[in-house]
């Protein structure tokens, strides 16, 4: 009796926060990257909302099997992570994570991700956003507390975040730095003041892309043009390991 191999999807990870979380509704990045690559891979959301790098190197190992790398057939992962870690740590400790500590967990992450056969040029590291700091103090204020970050907090953990891209060999998509380009008013990309609106997710999808593109340009389609079956014998299509 003649088996029939299973097709394999390989994967494009989104490892992050509230804002890989959230990249799936509607005009979201992450929709819009797994919308380009249809038919060619499995974009597959670990966006884990309010959590930190501290966190994220802990679990990382629950999310892909590092032991067994050649079943993961990765082709890609982005590693979003920032937003919470630059928190201030006096106003809210349970999520900021300090300096030089969020650089290491980026390091341990990057080096998690080659165990799990995810080698450093197929990893792209995105910074924080801007932070508009009158929008997220209103959006405090709702919650019971007061403003809790900064935009020169945000920006220091975004430089240390292309920091560790460039000593992994990982690309970076520098957000914080994209958005207030040449003064123009990033508030447009923000829908909170932290969180992306439909603007910004056009933004972070354009931009992910010219650097996700050519990392994934080698991937086939997958399964033959419906035009191209075999109308006759469409086993002679879908059952060969072709």
């Amino acid at each position: 009796m003649s088996t029939v191999k299973t097709v394999m999807w390989p994967k494009v990870i989104l490892f992050g926060d509230s804002i890989t979380q959230f990249s799936f509704q509607t005009n979201g990045w992450g929709a819009e990257i797994a919308h380009k690559l249809a038919r060619k891979c499995d974009v597959v959301n670990r966006g884990l909302s309010g959590y930190n790098s501290r966190w994220a190197k802990l679990l990382l190992p629950r999310l892909i099997d590092i032991t067994n790398s050649a079943d993961n057939n990765i082709a890609a992962v982005t590693v979003f992570f920032g937003a919470n870690d630059c928190a201030l740590r006096d106003k809210n400790p349970q999520q900021h994570v300090p300096l030089e500590e969020y650089s290491e967990n980026l390091k341990v992450i990057s080096r998690l991700l080659s165990s799990a056969g995810v080698p450093a040029d197929r990893v792209i590291f995105i910074t924080p956003p801007p932070l508009h700091e009158p929008a997220w103090e209103k959006e405090c204020i709702l919650k019971g507390y007061p403003l809790n970050r900064l935009n020169s907090a945000a920006g220091q953990y975004a430089e240390a975040c292309v920091q560790v891209a460039g000593q992994c060999g990982a690309a970076a998509l520098d957000l914080w730095t994209l958005m207030q380009k040449d003064g123009q008013d990033y508030t447009v990309y923000l829908s909170d003041g932290l969180h992306l609106s439909q603007k910004g997710n056009q933004f972070v999808a354009l931009h992910l892309w010219g650097l996700l593109e050519s990392r994934v340009a080698d991937l086939p389609f997958i399964l033959p043009y419906w035009g191209d079956v075999d109308a006759e014998s469409p086993e002679r299509s879908f059952l060969s390991d072709q």
